[in-house]
């Protein structure tokens, strides 16, 4: 199973920023212990290039973001100050959602070990996210002729709204989120299906919620492809999560989305969405657990 780190590229924050950049680098190194184990082969991400990003967001926009013009306020919205290190990790990071789909096609399954910036619109960031990964990519695999219709199934505790919005009027796109309904984002863009859960949602509740997710998604629209944003932030540890999962809850919702795409036939690229843990070590438990899930049922299928 191919997987694309971006932590080679830093993103400096400021002391105390609360968002856990440490996470990625810990990610690729507890992975890489079980390399030749799982089967895990790590892969340069290359840039995501004007011409891919401008297919989702507006070229205003994007030149912003390279040429560090951003307002002040635009700044404030994305969460993160801007500096020319944040614009090159943004662009590895979305490009590894990319490589990671290319691969899942050939392969069955593949991984960014970062991205899921749902957030981000065709002309904003926001919520620690500049550019709309699974957006480009999937912009950018259609545009190659490689598919025609795609489904991101988010299962990141805030709902993607800046998914939901980019592709509100394609029906090409099926856009499902499970999210917590009274949590970030206050506006929130309808996708092709949401299921908003209450505070304090814990693993039975949120178990059969996905299973009527998946049969009304999967089960009933046949994509080309789907990108699995498969958040660590549902965990009943996150600060900012507000839903009562546990790890193994959490593995338990990994092993529906993946076992169904794959009785369906249908590759998945997955990309790791939010996690705010204090505790970044189980940060990486949680998506540690989803990679080798992953790589195990591609194993046994293969």
């Amino acid at each position: 199973m191919r997987l694309f780190p971006s932590d080679r590229y830093p993103l400096p924050l400021p002391e105390g920023h609360r968002f856990p950049v440490a996470k990625y680098a810990r990610l690729r190194q507890r992975l890489q212990q079980s390399a030749q184990s799982a089967g895990l082969e790590f892969v340069e991400p290359h840039a995501a290039t004007d011409d891919e990003l401008l297919r989702v967001h507006e070229q205003g926009y994007v030149g912003r973001v390279m040429a560090g013009t951003l307002s002040p306020a635009e700044v404030r919205r994305i969460g993160f100050p801007w500096s020319r290190a944040l614009v090159n990790r943004s662009l590895r990071s979305t490009g590894a959602a990319i490589d990671a789909a290319a691969a899942a096609l050939e392969d069955g399954v593949a991984a960014s070990l970062a991205g899921g910036t749902h957030h981000a619109g065709t002309d904003w960031g926001e919520g620690y996210c500049v550019f709309n990964d699974t957006a480009v990519a999937t912009r950018e695999l259609q545009a190659r002729g490689l598919v025609r219709r795609v489904m991101i199934i988010d299962c990141d505790v805030h709902q993607g709204n800046g998914t939901a919005q980019i592709f509100a009027a394609d029906s090409s796109v099926f856009t499902v989120s499970l999210h917590g309904e009274r949590n970030f984002p206050l506006r929130k863009f309808p996708s092709t299906l949401d299921v908003g859960l209450e505070d304090g949602t814990g693993d039975e509740a949120y178990r059969q919620a996905l299973a009527g997710a998946l049969e009304a998604s999967l089960g009933r629209w046949r994509p080309d492809l789907l990108f699995y944003i498969a958040g660590a932030d549902p965990y009943e540890g996150d600060r900012l999560g507000r839903l009562k999962l546990s790890k193994a809850g959490l593995l338990d919702r990994d092993r529906m989305v993946l076992a169904s795409a794959q009785e369906a036939g249908v590759p998945v690229a997955i990309v790791c969405g939010g996690g705010y843990c204090t505790d970044v070590e189980a940060i990486v438990d949680i998506h540690a657990a989803t990679m080798l899930l992953a790589a195990g049922l591609a194993r046994q299928a293969g």
